[in-house]
C-alpha cells in the first residue's frame, strides 16, 4: 500500500472480511510501531492516550494544531492504515469540522473516529447536526480523493434521557442516521451486553464497532455476535500506567524490581522504535 487512497480502501475492507478487525489504539510512536510489529493490520489514534500523553486532558482542550502534529508524526511512523480519533471534531460550526479533517488527512490518517457528545457538559449534540458534520467530512474525503473511512461515535447509550430501553432506542436512532449520513462503521460507546449487541447489529445491518472494556465477550464471541470492529480504545493506556504504578509501589515497598524488569525490552527494541520504518 503505497497511497492514502490504497490504504483506505485496505482498511474500509476490513471492516468487510470474514474475520473481526481487531484495532488497538496507540497514543504515540513507540506504541503505534509496537502494535504493527505485532500484526496488526491498522492502528488507530486514542484521543484520551494522544492528549495525556501531551499534558492535555481528553476532549478538546488540546490546540488543533497540536494535534494534528501529534496525528502526523505516528502516520508517518507506520506503513499501515492509521485512524485519527477527532473527539468531536473540533469545532462547533461544520466548517470548523472540515478543517479538522483536512487537516487529519494531510497529515496522513486514512479514517477517523467522531463522537456525538460534549466533553464539558456530557451533552448529546443534535442529530442533524451532527448528520451535516457526518456529511460534509464524507465531502472533504471525495474532494482529497480519499475514501476516508468514518466510525461514528454514538454516547446515547451513557448519556441519553431516560431509561435503559429509551437509551437504546435513541442510541439505534443516532446510529442509522450517522449510517445513512455516510459513516462506514457505527460506534455505540457503552455497548458490551451479548443479548444487546446482537439486537443492535440486527438493527443497524451495518459494521459496528465496540471498544474493550471490563466485561466484553472475548473475540470469538464478538464475531459470532456479528460484531465488525472491536478498539482498545484507551485500554493499553490503562494497561501501561497501571504497569507503571504497580512498578513504582514495588520498588518504594519491597526494594524489589521485579515488575520494571520482568517481560521488558531492551533498549536497542526501544531505540529502534523511533528508527525511520524500511
Amino acid at each position: 500500500m503505497s497511497s492514502q487512497s490504497e490504504k483506505a480502501e485496505y482498511f474500509r475492507s476490513l471492516h468487510h472480511g470474514t474475520h473481526i478487525l481487531v484495532l488497538p489504539n496507540a497514543w504515540d510512536v513507540p506504541s503505534a510501531r509496537v502494535f504493527e510489529e505485532a500484526g496488526f493490520p491498522a492502528v488507530a489514534t486514542s484521543s484520551a492516550g494522544l492528549m495525556v500523553s501531551l499534558g492535555y486532558p481528553d476532549g478538546e482542550v488540546m490546540p488543533r494544531s497540536e494535534f494534528i502534529s501529534a496525528t502526523k508524526r505516528i502516520a508517518h511512523a507506520v506503513s499501515v492504515p492509521l485512524s485519527a480519533d477527532i473527539v468531536s471534531g473540533y469545532g462547533a460550526t461544520t466548517k470548523e469540522v472540515e478543517v479538522t479533517v483536512k487537516g487529519v488527512l494531510r497529515a496522513g490518517a486514512i479514517g477517523i473516529n467522531i463522537e456525538d457528545f460534549v466533553h464539558t457538559t456530557k451533552r448529546l449534540h443534535d442529530v442533524a447536526k451532527q448528520v451535516r458534520k457526518l456529511r460534509a467530512i464524507r465531502t472533504v474525503g471525495e474532494s482529497m480523493r480519499i475514501p476516508l473511512v468514518i466510525n461514528a461515535r454514538t454516547d446515547a447509550l451513557r448519556f441519553a434521557p431516560g431509561d435503559e430501553d429509551a437509551k437504546f432506542d435513541e442510541a439505534v436512532l443516532r446510529a442509522t442516521a450517522y449510517r445513512d449520513a455516510g459513516a462506514d462503521c457505527v460506534y455505540p460507546m457503552g455497548l458490551v451486553d451479548a443479548p444487546a449487541m446482537s439486537r443492535f447489529v440486527k438493527e443497524l445491518r451495518s459494521p459496528v464497532n465496540v471498544m474493550v472494556r471490563k466485561g466484553l465477550p472475548p473475540i470469538g464471541e464478538l464475531e459470532r455476535l456479528g460484531i465488525a470492529r472491536v478498539s482498545f480504545g484507551p485500554a493499553a493506556s490503562y494497561a501501561t500506567f497501571g504497569l507503571l504504578k504497580r512498578a513504582a509501589r514495588e520498588v518504594l515497598e519491597h526494594g524489589t524490581y521485579e515488575s520494571l524488569v520482568a517481560g521488558a525490552i531492551d533498549f536497542d527494541e526501544l531505540n529502534g522504535l523511533a528508527a525511520p520504518k524500511e
